[in-house]
């Protein structure tokens, strides 16, 4: 691998150098081989053949250079003060096969000076999930972390109950949240205009094109976490617990917690069950990127050139870059053009899914078994069930919705239509009742439902053959999609 410690170099009151605490008895979990080659950790054999013991952190590679993280942050809503990587250690940086640069972050790996209350590990099911949320995201084409693999070890970690201790080898662009600059401007003010130099020599080299370098990357983090939101509500992801040290700078997905897939469509769904306030809610993910941006950015008022003006200069694309992004992705989910029109019958779709609580994945794919039958037999199936599920109220709606449909669509060529709904589309999404039959599977020892899964996420778009009903069937109408806890 090609390394680019570069983190450690920075001040020594922004981390902590320490080792990983070991697993007892680190074994597989599961691996992923593509972003092992991804990084060029497939081509060196040291790597490769301890991978295991490295990510149960009884072996630590020469190169790697771990260290914690120092952070702040805002969550609910509330200062918490000084938070950072209470379980999790920053093993070492490199470029992978694109010259891009990442992180590789070992979580579950111990005590660390911010661990505070916590006992510094990850648990099975949690590991599992953010496993499988990673690569889920990724291969839907959202920005995201990843992750190299896990392990499952015989250490038992006292959550509601008694677990089995897991780590995982997570792998972003980069670890550096929003909170991070909160932590400096509250504890370490001096090093800021190094700390911003450093990511905007890192991450946003682009802009120091700009007569105003600072200003150009704070643009550009807002209108990055913008689209970032605007590619979750499209698929109908729920981060559940946006923190601003939950926020990445570079716009990438980071934590999974109680995260959730929308299954029978509820704007107000809640997927956090400690979110009693519904802060954090489906529909109000966009406000709350502004929200945390908004915290975020007088910070860097310390700054020369920087003022409140033109702080709010740099704030004012958000919304913009958010509905532009969005809307567009909407009218290629539906294969129609972005425009006024296209744009009225999505929201009156999206009414639909509302009204009668219809799956939002399935009822989307469905539309191509309505588009292009003949080609379709499998999401002529899902339309079958989907209208069934209307009332005869809701028939109608549905008739006059579709009848004007098609009737758009047939002004267009069918092919790019055809092509924009199965490209913008998925088959599969990481259900909650997926991953809780591959955790189930894996606390009694087997990893094949891990695997089945990952093979069939790694794929989203297509119908396969590995797949079964469990995979896309889902709830019944009057099931509420269950919240998921934060304890990992």
């Amino acid at each position: 691998m090609r390394y680019q410690n570069t983190y450690v170099n920075l001040d020594t009151r922004l981390y902590h150098e320490q080792p990983p605490t070991p697993l007892d008895n680190p074994r597989v979990g599961h691996f992923n081989t593509q972003v092992a080659q991804q990084l060029g950790w497939a081509n060196d054999e040291d790597l490769m053949t301890n991978w295991v013991e490295i990510l149960g952190g009884q072996y630590v590679p020469a190169d790697f250079k771990p260290l914690s993280m120092a952070y702040a942050g805002h969550q609910f809503g509330q200062w918490a003060g000084q938070l950072g990587d209470g379980r999790g250690l920053l093993m070492a940086q490199v470029l992978d096969n694109h010259g891009q640069p990442q992180d590789l972050h070992l979580k579950g790996a111990g005590l660390t000076p911010y661990s505070r209350m916590g006992d510094g590990r990850a648990v099975l099911r949690s590991t599992i999930r953010e496993y499988l949320c990673g690569h889920a995201l990724t291969q839907l084409g959202i920005p995201s972390s990843n992750a190299l693999g896990f392990v499952v070890s015989n250490t038992r970690v006292r959550r509601e109950r008694i677990e089995a201790g897991a780590a995982l080898m997570r792998v972003a662009d980069s670890h550096i949240r929003l909170g991070h600059v909160e932590w400096i401007a509250s504890f370490a003010p001096d090093v800021l205009g190094e700390f911003t130099n450093y990511m905007i020599d890192t991450y946003y080299p682009e802009c120091r094109d700009s007569e105003t370098p600072v200003l150009a990357f704070l643009t550009a983090v807002i209108e990055r976490t913008a689209r970032m939101i605007a590619d979750w509500q499209l698929i109908g992801f729920a981060h559940g617990v946006m923190n601003t040290d939950n926020l990445s700078i570079t716009g990438s997905t980071l934590d999974f917690g109680p995260f959730g897939f929308m299954e029978r469509f509820n704007p107000a769904w809640i997927n956090n069950h400690s979110d009693h306030t519904g802060r954090y809610a489906y529909q109000n993910q966009p406000a709350i990127g502004h929200w945390n941006l908004n915290v975020w950015l007088p910070h860097f008022m310390r700054l020369e050139g920087v003022t409140r003006e033109t702080l709010s200069e740099c704030l004012a694309p958000y919304e913009a870059t958010f509905m532009q992004h969005y809307q567009q992705g909407l009218c290629r989910k539906l294969g129609l053009p972005h425009q006024r029109e296209s744009l009225n019958l999505a929201f009156e779709w999206l009414t639909l899914l509302e009204d009668n609580l219809l799956d939002y994945t399935n009822s989307f794919r469905a539309l191509l078994g309505l588009v292009a039958p003949a080609d379709h037999p499998y999401e002529q199936k899902l339309l079958a069930t989907m209208t069934t599920e209307l009332s005869n109220d809701a028939q109608q709606v549905w008739q006059d919705w579709s009848t004007r449909y098609l009737a758009s669509i047939e002004q267009l060529s069918l092919e790019q239509a055809v092509d924009d709904m199965t490209t913008n589309n998925p088959v599969y999404v990481l259900r909650n009742g997926m991953a809780q039959r591959a955790i189930t599977a894996a606390e009694q020892g087997q990893f094949e439902e891990v695997d089945r899964v990952f093979r069939l996420l790694a794929n989203p778009y297509s119908v396969q053959d590995i797949a079964n009903d469990l995979d896309s069937n889902a709830p019944a109408p009057d099931t509420p999609q269950m919240p998921i806890s934060c304890s990992s």
